[in-house]
């Protein structure tokens, strides 16, 4: 009997171009969570004061 399998991974790094797409991705992520959270202080400082 034939057994069907998935053909093996490659251990080759993904293209450069999408790397660098991911890269620049997460850094986004990152600068957005970090100005949502720079306005939640301002505006919890500026409902306080």
């Amino acid at each position: 009997m034939t057994t069907h399998r998935a053909p093996e991974q490659s251990t080759r790094r993904p293209a450069p171009h999408s790397e660098r797409a991911v890269v620049a991705g997460l850094v986004l992520a990152v600068g957005a969570g970090v100005a949502w959270i720079g306005g939640m202080i301002y505006t919890i400082v500026g409902w306080s004061g």
